[in-house]
């Protein structure tokens, strides 16, 4: 890879467990370019880093103590959406992935990454690519719309589950999918957000789901939306 000259990629680390945080701060600040700037053990407290020092990545776990890690990006995203988000995690269920995604992470890797491919990570997604762990990269596929034939087979399941929401619950799951909070929601449709979360629950429960990433994986995986 061709490093540009003086290139220096200010990065802070949001992880719980201190061993890993130390592991990572020492492996990175190895490498030429790559500078940690500092480490949190938590989201709340990542975010105040974050916002003090403007890092260029963030590396950010999900498993998190108090607000999660994909709660944690879309707060860092809200507040400048130029910050890049790598997600560092031993998580790969189809439903964290696909809502770090859709909550604007810039890249995934699982923790048994090898360091230099890590560097490269993210000084490639500073530079505006994204990164995909290749164990996880087929769970990518499922936000994109599956050909036409997949769409007729499958019309009848659609149709149900479509036909159960209306036209203003499918504007609410089509910004669900996104990974918007109900106050984002209720700020782009202007409602209020006791009206917005009123939706979110009636689409739980006409969708049989527990929660709204549930709900946002099931209108990818159904062509609900």
């Amino acid at each position: 890879m061709v490093i540009v000259k003086n290139e220096v990629v200010k990065v802070i680390i949001v992880e719980d467990y201190k061993l890993t945080r130390v592991g990572l701060r020492s492996s990175l600040n190895e490498f030429e370019g790559v500078k940690v700037v500092a480490e949190a053990e938590s989201g709340e407290r990542g975010i105040q880093l974050i916002k003090e020092l403007r890092p260029d990545v963030v590396l950010m776990d999900l498993g998190l103590p108090g607000i999660n890690g994909i709660e944690a990006i879309q707060e860092i995203k809200d507040f400048d959406e130029n910050i890049k988000i790598v997600v560092l995690t031993s998580h790969e269920r189809d439903e964290e992935v696909l809502a770090a995604l859709g909550s604007g992470a810039n890249a995934y890797c699982l923790k048994d990454i090898e360091p230099n491919t890590l560097v490269s990570v993210i000084r490639n997604v500073n530079r505006g690519a994204a990164w995909l762990d290749p164990n996880i990269a087929g769970v990518a596929l499922k936000l994109f719309p599956r050909p036409e034939s997949a769409r007729i087979l499958n019309s009848s399941v659609v149709t149900d589950a479509r036909s159960q929401l209306t036209e203003r619950e499918l504007e609410v799951l089509k910004l669900l999918v996104k990974g918007k909070s109900n106050t984002e929601i209720a700020k782009d449709l202007i409602v209020s957000v006791h009206t917005a979360k009123a939706h979110v629950c009636s689409i739980l429960q006409k969708l049989c789901v527990d929660d709204r990433v549930q709900a946002a994986v099931k209108a990818i995986k159904e062509n609900i939306i």
